[in-house]
């Protein structure tokens, strides 16, 4: 038995190696997409695997988007995004439903407003990055009560989803996933107490 390198056999035998390019196979570069991932709970606030998750995943390099429709931070929105481990970008919308007390955000039509367009700009964000292909992992946590809510239109995400170009995973999050979206899933969790 004759073992030798790439090199020497190409150099011996140059008509096995040689490609003709009357033989070429025009190849056609196909966008690959990650899994959508559901993790549905029958209450909030259960998602703390997944935040850990996320903050494993861009300790390891990827590139992470958090976006946190339903919880708001101090002086949070787009325009300050929470950077952490280099690679994790933490999204809250500026005013949110968590901040204020139910009935006030009811008898002030003002204030329902400003929430309603803060977390519709955070979708507006969202639809862009999960078209941009930049990032390997995005969190759409708590999407499910946005659509509830009347925020988010279902229609809009479930075509945002289809054309997506992300090479890694999207994870929604909720307590209520519409049977339209638990159709798209390649995985569904249960979490449960």
């Amino acid at each position: 038995m004759v073992i030798s390198s790439s090199n020497s056999y190409s150099k011996s035998n140059p008509d096995v190696v040689k490609i003709s390019s009357v033989n070429k196979i025009n190849l056609k570069r196909f966008p690959q997409n990650g899994q959508i991932q559901i993790y549905q709970s029958s209450y909030r606030g259960s998602y703390s695997s997944i935040i850990r998750d996320s903050l494993r995943n861009a300790a390891l390099g990827r590139k992470v988007l958090l976006v946190q429709f339903m919880k708001g931070g101090v002086k949070q929105g787009i325009a300050n995004a929470v950077k952490l481990c280099g690679n994790l970008t933490w999204l809250r919308s500026s005013h949110s439903f968590d901040q204020y007390h139910s009935e006030e955000i009811e008898n002030n039509k003002n204030l329902k407003e400003s929430i309603h367009k803060s977390t519709y700009e955070l979708w507006d964000f969202c639809k862009k990055e999960l078209l941009s292909g930049e990032n390997d992992q995005i969190i759409l946590d708590e999407i499910s009560l946005a659509i509830e809510m009347k925020i988010i239109d279902k229609d809009d995400l479930i075509s945002t989803l289809e054309n997506r170009f992300i090479s890694g995973d999207v994870i929604l999050t909720g307590t209520d996933i519409p049977k339209d979206l638990l159709l798209m899933a390649n995985q569904i969790t249960e979490l449960r107490s």
